[in-house]
């Protein structure tokens, strides 16, 4: 009898399992769908492509680190960046800046190389490395919040002059670069002790102050609590904070027109951040409160929107912050909050062409 009842038992067992492996088995799990902008049914313009958390998503893998992840099961662990704000590109090497690390990372897609900016004694030491931006020969410009001042690097990290200081700037946050690198349009934000809302210009190659653009207040040309800059087309966008706009000047610091209101709509602004431009002269404006890039034409017509605010999935911001594009049409999007560099690529554009093309 008790014979019986084990094999009794061990039968219900078998059947169970099997019927658990029956259900198991028919289970799909779908695959990975990467989020597209506009989201359907409307076309889509941009799509994910790749997110970069730390230097082990770019950084080439030797041999030697294949065979240790086969034998071992163990991912690479690569140096992450921390908080990040201002992102630059340059013909496939992006500069991204960490306020809380207090350097610049430098992950160069081509070759899968990395190293690091401002990790060093001496003036070319970084203190709170915030807004960045290069220059045709890929010269990094970073504003150092610490040390109020900007810091000029060649593209392989190496320090080359300082513009600024805390005689003359109060509270540095953005900068925009000429193409050609001879000036340098540096985002002072002031605050509620001073009427320092401007942007301070600089001849980058004497290091003096050629003129002031704004001043505070809310008139055409004026500035509340300004914080990002980029420079595209002969002419300066300017993201103007507190006054909930985007404010375009020519290069000698002429008023020309302003983009936004402020508003909970798409096409309005919450808290205006990142500042970047494609070469079709459509202006990507970073939104930290909607969680979102806003796309506008030339004329200042809105188009589309890439992102929302959400949990950090692909596509999902929290406190989104620098954005650049690079030369071949591509959006790189930083987020605070999630220590994360997102990556865009226009649809027409085929994954396996430019310099940040996706890897095989």
């Amino acid at each position: 009898m008790v014979a019986t009842k084990g094999a009794r038992a061990v039968s219900l067992m078998a059947l169970a399992v099997g019927f658990l492996s029956a259900c198991v088995s028919t289970v799909e799990v779908e695959p990975f769908k990467p989020p597209v902008f506009p989201e359907p049914p409307d076309p889509p313009r941009y799509v994910w492509e790749r997110t970069i958390t730390s230097s082990a998503d770019v950084k080439a893998v030797s041999s030697e680190e294949k065979f240790k992840a086969a034998v071992t099961g163990i991912k690479r662990i690569g140096e992450g960046i921390g908080k990040p704000w201002g992102v630059a590109i340059h013909q496939g090497r992006m500069f991204v800046g960490n306020t809380a690390e207090r350097v610049v990372h430098v992950f160069d897609f081509p070759t899968g190389n990395y190293f690091k900016i401002g990790d060093v004694d001496g003036p070319g030491q970084l203190g709170k490395p915030l807004g960045v931006a290069v220059d045709s020969q890929g010269r990094l410009f970073v504003v150092d919040a610490t040390f109020k001042n900007v810091k000029i690097y060649s593209r392989d990290g190496a320090y080359l002059n300082t513009l600024g200081g805390k005689k003359e700037l109060n509270r540095p946050s953005g900068v925009a670069v000429t193409p050609g690198g001879d000036r340098a349009y540096v985002v002072d934000t002031g605050g509620v002790d001073t009427q320092d809302h401007r942007v301070r210009v600089y001849d980058t190659e004497t290091g003096k102050v050629l003129f002031d653009i704004g001043g505070r207040g809310r008139e055409e040309g004026k500035f509340n609590l300004p914080n990002s800059a980029a420079f595209a087309n002969g002419k300066l966008y300017v993201t103007d904070g507190g006054n909930f706009r985007v404010q375009v000047f020519n290069a000698d610091g002429v008023f020309v027109r302003s983009i936004g209101q402020v508003g909970r709509q798409t096409g309005m602004f919450s808290r205006p951040k990142g500042v970047a431009l494609d070469a079709g002269a459509n202006l990507f404006v970073v939104d930290t409160a909607f969680g979102n890039i806003q796309i506008f034409d030339p004329q200042g017509l809105l188009l589309m929107a890439i992102g929302k605010r959400g949990p950090g999935a692909p596509g999902e911001f929290f406190l989104p912050a620098g954005i650049a594009i690079d030369e071949d049409g591509r959006v790189i999007l930083v987020d605070q909050f999630y220590s994360k560099v997102e990556i865009y690529r226009p649809v027409t554009l085929d994954p396996a062409t430019g310099y940040l093309a996706s890897p095989k």
